[in-house]
């Protein structure tokens, strides 16, 4: 297969960051462009929008959008790589079908975020990674959470026990 462009979605997440660490990593390797989408909507979506239209707001939504993607890029991979084509885009629109829209060139590759493992996690929330996944035109390759990720998930579970020990709202064994 000919690479010539390695796309990934960011939303801010840490199973994002991994994707997009790779996605990176893909893109030098294979001296491809790395395509960095972040999609939006607006605040109470696309109806809400309709109803009351407002070219300001639709300018500071884009411009925080702009923001969320530049941040994204600094945490993951220190900002845009020096060493391969960087192509940033904000496209409006729910994040599966606009990664699956801009994934769609012969030589395309899709790096996604899996999510937490789990079953009632995969259920509930990774509906990007499924519809990514099940809509693909292009190879799709989804990047499971870093260990960090899963251990801070752990820690806010143990922090979360921590206080509601100390509050006197002991935590007690189902049918104890």
């Amino acid at each position: 297969m000919d690479l010539r462009r390695v796309v990934t979605g960011v939303s801010g997440s840490a199973g994002s960051l991994q994707a997009l660490r790779f996605a990176a990593e893909m893109a030098r390797s294979n001296q491809a462009e790395l395509v960095v989408v972040l999609a939006w909507v607006p605040p109470g979506g696309d109806m809400a929008d309709r109803r009351m239209p407002s070219a300001e707001l639709r300018r500071i939504w884009r411009q925080a959008a702009r923001e969320r993607l530049s941040r994204a890029v600094e945490l993951a991979i220190g900002g845009p790589p020096a060493d391969v084509e960087f192509e940033p885009e904000i496209v409006r629109g729910e994040a599966g079908p606009a990664l699956i829209e801009v994934a769609c060139q012969p030589g395309d590759v899709l790096v996604i975020g899996s999510g937490r493992h789990g079953p009632l996690r995969r259920m509930l929330a990774c509906k990007v990674s499924r519809y990514c996944l099940g809509h693909g035109r292009c190879p799709v390759i989804a990047v499971p959470p870093a260990q960090l990720a899963d251990d801070a998930h752990g820690l806010r579970w143990f922090m979360l026990r921590r206080r509601l020990v100390r509050s006197g709202n002991e935590l007690h064994p189902a049918g104890a």
